[in-house]
């Protein structure tokens, strides 16, 4: 099986992931406004009290399998676009570990906040609930709560498959808008909006884009693993 048809299906797990992290955030946390600038420490963590194992997961899930599979997705599309734009396609591999390694920093810390909330919670939930607010806090500035890195990850690998056209032109705009709608997560007013189109808009990419690895891996350049 060559690299690239691999990251096709690393793409298609971090789709997964999100529909993972999408499904639970509209359901089991959504009456913690998880996710959103209106989230509730206290309720949180009586939350963890009580089920400390399910954010536990969910952290696996959105932040560590999802980090994991985008470096293999990472190197393989750099491989794969290397022949028609050997620049860009070193750009972009830089830009994505970045992300990867961002995410999966996240993932790491958001599970300690977790561990942490759990331990403190029985003898002081005050204080469970501002330790839980302020990793919380270190772990959205990481890129839980804004998507830049993967917003300018995303865009540049549209742009660098519309210069070389190794994507389908409705995927590159779809990617083109989603890394726009990334970037736009900084902006205070349309955070939460912005948010949801990337998440939304990634899903729909990575699954174009793992249909596109697949079906090219057997055709890859070098990356021959098996």
């Amino acid at each position: 099986m060559t690299l690239i048809r691999i990251g096709g299906l690393a793409v298609l797990t971090c789709a997964a992931t999100y529909l993972v992290g999408v499904a639970l955030l509209v359901t089991v946390l959504a009456p913690l406004s998880y996710g959103t600038a209106d989230i509730d420490p206290v309720a949180v963590v009586a939350f963890i009290d009580a089920r400390p194992g399910l954010l536990i997961a969910w952290n696996g899930a959105i932040y560590v399998l999802n980090g994991l599979a985008l470096v293999i997705l990472v190197v393989a599309l750099s491989e794969a676009q290397a022949d028609a734009t050997p620049g860009w396609a070193a750009v972009t591999r830089g830009f994505g570990l970045v992300w990867a390694t961002l995410v999966l920093g996240a993932g790491m810390l958001a599970n300690v906040a977790v561990e942490r909330a759990a331990h403190l919670y029985p003898a002081d939930p005050a204080s469970a609930a501002d330790i839980w607010a302020t990793l919380h806090a270190v772990e959205l500035g990481l890129g839980g709560g804004n998507e830049i890195a993967g917003g300018v990850w995303i865009g540049s690998v549209s742009l660098a498959a519309l210069i070389g056209r190794t994507l389908a032109r409705p995927v590159v705009v779809l990617g083109l808008l989603t890394g726009a709608a990334g970037l736009t997560t900084v902006v205070q007013p349309l955070g939460d909006a912005a948010g949801a189109v990337f998440g939304l808009g990634a899903i729909a990419w990575f699954v174009a884009v793992g249909a596109t690895l697949i079906a090219s891996g057997g055709r890859a350049r070098d990356g021959d693993v098996a």
